[in-house]
């Protein structure tokens, strides 16, 4: 009975290593493929830069087959999270302002136009979390952070207010001079400067007043009703690397989220 059994063994293994013996069918066994894959990118030593290893790499590493380990990066492609480029090889998609429009920009002008925003930043303080700001972060209330109040205009008006709070652990050595000076979206500025690559965010919205602060920022009446975002955004493992509040004239603007993607009618 017992050579029967390491027979089977070895039959099911077919020389693999594995700490799930058993449970490695086809859809399994790339989903932990691709968890690998992802806990690689968010060890932030490869930049958009950088080309990946190869499939065969991968599978040699993995010691997997080459199509469990193609099926794990095509889902990474359609998550956008990676990119193919022909002749050159897989890179770490780099949050370009097109790219973040698309993905991480659920502002559009009322008659479904979505606006480039020209940023200006009103203020960069550090200061310390509060609980509302820990929690989010995943901080001891107190902790160092970093607390950054932008406002967004479009077709020269200020539609959104925003006040960005970052952990400064995370954020090291951040300083408003970069900050201000930086040629990209915020997310392509912690890819750029921190390796830090925000690949999934959670909103929160509900109504808002204007009051005096926000009102005169805004341009608009006191107590005008505004829509409130509250946005964590999320790195590889879930790690929360920002908590956002927006403030948004709905006057002329609108949230949109077209969850499968937008129809078109022609």
């Amino acid at each position: 009975m017992k050579a029967k059994s390491r027979k089977k063994s070895r039959a099911n293994g077919r020389g693999r290593k594995t700490s799930h013996p058993g449970k490695e069918d086809g859809v399994s066994l790339y989903k932990r493929i691709k968890i690998d894959v992802t806990r690689m990118l968010s060890s932030g030593d490869i930049s958009p830069q950088d080309p990946l290893p190869t499939e065969k790499q991968l599978a040699a590493r993995f010691e997997v087959s080459i199509g469990t380990v193609r099926r794990a990066m095509d889902d990474l492609v359609a998550e956008h999270i990676v990119v193919r480029q022909q002749g050159r090889g897989t890179f770490l998609a780099a949050l370009s302002p097109e790219r973040m429009l698309n993905r991480f920009w659920p502002y559009f002008r009322q008659d479904g136009v979505r606006v480039i925003p020209i940023v200006q930043t009103l203020s960069f303080e550090e200061t310390r979390a509060d609980a509302e700001t820990a929690e989010a972060l995943g901080l001891r209330k107190g902790d160092p952070t970093y607390r950054i109040v932008n406002v967004l205009l479009m077709s020269g008006n200020p539609v959104i207010l925003d006040e960005i709070n970052l952990a400064k652990k995370t954020y090291s050595g951040l300083n408003e001079e970069d900050l201000v000076a930086r040629e990209t979206t915020m997310y392509g500025f912690y890819q750029s400067h921190f390796g830090i690559n925000v690949f999934r965010v959670l909103d929160r919205m509900h109504g808002a007043l204007a009051n005096e602060w926000s009102a005169e920022r805004l341009g608009v009446e006191l107590n005008t009703p505004l829509l409130s975002v509250v946005r964590i955004a999320y790195a590889f493992g879930n790690r929360p690397v920002e908590f956002r509040k927006s403030l948004i004239r709905t006057d002329a603007y609108e949230y949109r989220n077209a969850i499968g993607g937008e129809i078109r009618v022609d």
